[in-house]
């Protein structure tokens, strides 16, 4: 039973979030020739201030850009 594990930052959508369920369990299915009701898949939402980029938070960043810098 394959179990994916996708991590990401919170604010999509919950219809983003089905999409990406629906194309990832049809990707892993079809190229691990596994049957599609084996098939999981977890999404582990962060939070920006969690989640770091050369060392610093995605939080940070992402305010830096909204005021320009």
């Amino acid at each position: 039973m394959p179990l994916i594990q996708i991590n990401i930052i919170k604010g999509r959508s919950p219809q983003m979030k089905e999409a990406l369920i629906k194309e990832v369990t049809n990707t892993v299915s079809r190229v691990l020739d596994a049957p599609i009701e084996k098939v999981r898949v977890l999404i582990n939402e962060m939070e920006p201030e969690h989640w770091g980029i050369a060392g610093v938070s995605v939080k940070k960043r992402q305010e830096k850009l909204q005021r320009g810098e």
